[in-house]
């Protein structure tokens, strides 16, 4: 049996996932998971288009910071993230969410902080 991932926003598409999971049987027993979609295709082509504008055109405390260093700042923002001491005490780590596994709504709020951050600093994005 293959891994099946059905993707449920109305009343057929629910019933075509049951009847999929329904001719299974008991012979062994199986998992589900129900939780919200995670970011779109189209949203993480505009996150990173956005992290890239931002690490060309923001001086962050007299660095310049790289998309993926800027993609920690914006999430460590959004959610409750913890910081302890690295392996040899030399530095720090970040501990929190992954972009990857942001729902729709989160990435959404990680776009709008984004462009609140750029327009406070006067970031032109090609898009807007």
């Amino acid at each position: 049996m293959d891994k099946r991932k059905f993707f449920i926003n109305n009343r057929q598409s629910l019933e075509t996932a049951f009847k999929y999971a329904a001719g299974f049987g008991f012979e062994r027993s199986y998992q589900v998971e129900v939780r919200p979609m995670t970011r779109s295709l189209e949203q993480n082509s505009k996150l990173w288009a956005m992290l890239g504008e931002v690490s060309q055109q923001v001086n962050w405390h007299g660095q310049k910071l790289s998309a993926e260093d800027w993609k920690h700042v914006f999430s460590a923002a959004l959610s409750q993230q913890r910081v302890v001491p690295n392996i040899d005490s030399t530095g720090f780590v970040i501990l929190g969410m992954s972009t990857s596994k942001m729902s729709v709504a989160e990435m959404t709020d990680m776009i709008e902080l984004i462009n609140a951050f750029g327009a406070e600093r006067e970031v032109k994005f090609k898009d807007a």
